[in-house]
């Protein structure tokens, strides 16, 4: 039976949660639609992050990516779900996405967001909740 698109992401545990260490994980096949035009979009997806507990599965990663491929959003948005998506499956120490699109209307456009928790006892601005 193929894979299907999934919008479940797998963590397991982290095989060393006592080292920091990075894991980047890159795809230049990332499509999804306008939601103004229903045209496609193209873009690099990088993901960074120092594992907590637990690292993303990469076959639940790729699928999770492909469920966008006929959701109209906008480039800013669909960077903002896949972190929040991404922090609350596998609570890294820190995370950066990155989404690199392809030239629209002579227009190229890089949207980046990145998550890092509050150290003990340091002030947090605003309310808390999801990062977006």
């Amino acid at each position: 039976m193929p894979a299907r698109p999934s919008r479940e992401l797998v963590a397991v545990p982290n095989p060393h949660p006592g080292r920091d260490y990075e894991v980047r994980c890159e795809t230049p096949e990332f499509t999804c639609v306008c939601p103004m035009t229903g045209q496609p979009d193209f873009a690099t997806v990088t993901i960074t992050y120092v594992p907590g507990p637990s690292i993303v599965e990469l076959k639940s990663l790729k699928l999770y990516l492909w469920s966008y491929r006929d959701e109209g959003a906008f480039h800013e948005d669909v960077t903002n779900r896949v972190l929040d998506d991404l922090v609350e499956a596998v609570a890294p120490r820190r995370m950066t996405v990155r989404t690199d699109w392809l030239v629209r209307g002579g227009i190229h456009t890089v949207v980046e967001a990145s998550h890092e928790p509050p150290r003990e006892g340091a002030e947090t601005p605003g309310q808390g909740g999801r990062h977006r």
